[in-house]
């Protein structure tokens, strides 16, 4: 559905990590990126230009939407902890990985320890 580079490496990257499953409870055109049921990623086109909505530190996401045109506020989120990316060829395939990575890390953390599908502190060192 997505076929960008955006969506595609921001999706990669979410098969990669352990735990993380797609699912879809707002309907076929929003890709809901879950760990132990709990949102760390959100994709859609229905905006007309495909979007990626990750969860974000509120001082990181500060410094990103300064540094970068193509992230804004979170579409239909917290704005203060979630940014959405767009694309517009301006963000490297490195940054969206970490973005991702990133997102998936803060949901992990505020996971109970038991059900935490890796180590937040350690993963990816």
């Amino acid at each position: 559905m997505h076929d960008d580079p955006l969506s595609r490496y921001a999706r990669d990257r979410a098969d990669e990590l352990p735990g993380a499953g797609l699912e879809h409870p707002f309907g076929p055109e929003w890709d809901v990126f879950k760990v132990r049921g709990k949102v760390f990623m959100l994709m859609t086109s229905s905006t007309g230009d495909p979007i990626v909505n990750l969860k974000v530190d509120p001082e990181d996401g500060k410094a990103l939407r300064e540094a970068y045109a193509s992230i804004t506020p979170g579409y239909h989120m917290n704005k203060r902890h979630w940014i959405t990316l767009r694309p517009d060829g301006s963000l490297p395939k490195d940054l969206i990985d970490d973005l991702v990575t990133e997102s998936y890390l803060l949901v992990v953390r505020n996971l109970p320890r038991a059900k935490r599908p890796v180590d937040p502190d350690t993963f990816g060192r």
